[in-house]
């Protein structure tokens, strides 16, 4: 078994027992960090310090990491205008915040017989949101509701 000190030297191959002695001489534990190896490489360290600060790290990794929100959408073939209007604005301000979001067209009743009206209003926010965004789901019918995904342009 290959060892390495807890300052980092290389102590050379060395068999299992004697590994252990110079880990209790020194106090701390004898890691086995390479099982695969040919040898196989183990390292004498404080076991809990060593797993405290692999801890440490994920936590910081988990900090810089940004979470992507999903915001919806929901509308009707009949929707109009002005509601159609400030539910673009909410949109424009989502897509801004970095956020993305799914516009959903919902049909009741026989509505469904008409997806052209649904598949015309989805594409009208599209064009209208296309300065910030771009479609990252097409328009599909799903059931008795059709769906598009509205994601931020990555900014250049």
């Amino acid at each position: 078994m290959r060892v390495i000190d807890a300052t980092g030297n290389n102590l050379g191959i060395k068999p299992t027992h004697e590994a252990y002695r110079i880990a209790e001489e020194a106090r701390l534990d004898l890691v086995e960090v390479a099982p695969n190896a040919n040898p196989p490489v183990a390292r004498v360290m404080d076991y809990g310090k060593f797993l405290y600060e692999q801890s440490k790290k994920e936590r910081e990794a988990r900090k810089s990491q940004k979470q992507v929100e999903v915001k919806e959408i929901r509308l009707r073939p009949k929707t109009n205008e002005h509601h159609l209007s400030f539910k673009i604005r909410n949109a424009r301000g989502w897509l801004e915040d970095g956020n993305k979001v799914k516009v959903r067209v919902r049909f009741r009743g026989r509505e469904i017989t008409y997806p052209e009206v649904a598949m015309k209003q989805l594409q009208e926010i599209a064009e209208q949101l296309a300065d910030i965004s771009v479609v990252e789901h097409r328009p599909q019918l799903d059931g008795r509701t059709m769906l598009m995904v509205l994601a931020p342009q990555k900014k250049s």
